[in-house]
């Protein structure tokens, strides 16, 4: 994110100096240093909004990039995302960043099963500097709940991050519960694609890319509210065929047949510790949930662009990405009077055998 249209930090505290520091405070666990770092900064002039998308946002992104990369342990990446948590916290509560109310009601949330829950904070904050009023309900938020507080609180919008694309069937079912009570919804978050391809899918009244973008649109172009007999446009005619129900219904016993075949496929696994068999499950639940996801959108490029990442994180742990293309050829031996399903499965193998041709596993 450019920094040039923003609101500049002090010099003692150039975005990207400011967050290299943070940036090493958060993964040693100095939530102090961390927390001093930022409130100095303000102390000296730095606008809060600045703080937050030019230096907290990213120093965030490089947290998440030292995980993917090996280079420091999913409890190191939880403690950091917690110590900028308590940061963001730590810079509401300054007098810097206190603003009046002068525009109306937002509710910001994460869909139900969304645990990333940092960038609608981020989100919260900056609408909050803009002078809205600001219903900041976390992570993981049942949709009946969600919609339980709309009808309390009237809200003129209600802003939904989602960050894992697992998540968007939850997400359509909100986006239509939120519409149907009168709600407009804007949607964000890396979910939701780099364009925000699936926003619109979905049928969200908008979607915006990051945190000062959303802010920029509801000042220019607040969401009209859909009528109250608001019928939702069957966009997913695809969905009839059932792939994705039945995928989705059956996912722990595809987990389980394929785990099985698969250790007579790579023999190197027999070697395997608990905790490496454990962690191999877990990939492939999450392997058969993007498929299912990829199904209820009917997009094979959700499903090879996880794949390719996935080569990606294993191999930066050790773990032959070759693995990949016999899991895939099993998977698709389950599931071969699934035509969706077969030709996902096909291009990601494809893809696989593309990035690591010396490794390619069983063509499927």
């Amino acid at each position: 994110m450019s920094t040039s249209t923003s609101p500049s930090l002090p010099r003692s505290g150039h975005p990207e100096h400011l967050a290299d520091r943070l940036l090493d405070a958060a993964l040693a666990g100095d939530e102090r240093s961390a927390a001093d770092l930022v409130l100095r900064a303000l102390d000296e002039g730095a606008d809060p909004e600045s703080v937050l998308l030019d230096v907290i946002a990213p120093v965030q992104g490089k947290v998440g990039q030292e995980w993917a990369e090996n280079r420091i342990t999913v409890a190191q990446e939880h403690a950091a995302t917690a110590i900028n948590e308590r940061v963001i916290t730590a810079l509401g509560a300054h007098p810097a960043a206190r603003r009046a109310i002068t525009r109306g009601r937002i509710t910001v949330a994460c869909v139900d099963g969304e645990w990333h829950a940092l960038p609608a904070r981020l989100l919260a904050e900056v609408l909050k500097l803009r002078g809205w009023r600001i219903d900041y309900l976390g992570a993981q938020l049942p949709t009946p709940h969600l919609i339980a507080h709309l009808h309390m609180t009237g809200a003129d919008a209600v802003a939904l991050s989602s960050s894992i694309a697992t998540r968007l069937p939850t997400t359509h079912a909100a986006i239509t519960a939120c519409q149907a009570i009168g709600v407009p919804v804007l949607v964000g978050g890396a979910a939701f694609g780099p364009t925000g391809r699936y926003a619109e899918l979905l049928g969200a009244d908008a979607w915006a890319p990051d945190a000062r973008a959303a802010a920029e649109h509801l000042a220019r172009s607040p969401l009209s509210r859909p009528p109250l007999d608001h019928q939702p446009i069957d966009d997913l005619p695809h969905l009839a065929d059932q792939e994705y129900t039945l995928v989705t219904r059956n996912g722990d016993a595809l987990v389980r047949t394929v785990f099985t075949a698969l250790e007579d496929a790579l023999p190197f696994m027999n070697a395997y510790s608990d905790l490496q068999r454990e962690r191999t499950a877990e990939d492939l639940a999450s392997i058969v949930e993007f498929l299912a996801t990829a199904l209820y959108l009917d997009d094979e490029d959700l499903f090879t662009g996880f794949i390719a990442w996935t080569a990606q994180v294993l191999s930066a742990r050790g773990v032959p990405a070759r693995s990949l293309g016999p899991a895939l050829h099993l998977l698709a031996l389950e599931l071969k009077d699934f035509p969706r399903a077969t030709r996902v499965l096909h291009a990601a193998t494809r893809a696989v055998t593309a990035l690591h041709p010396s490794e390619a596993g069983n063509p499927a």
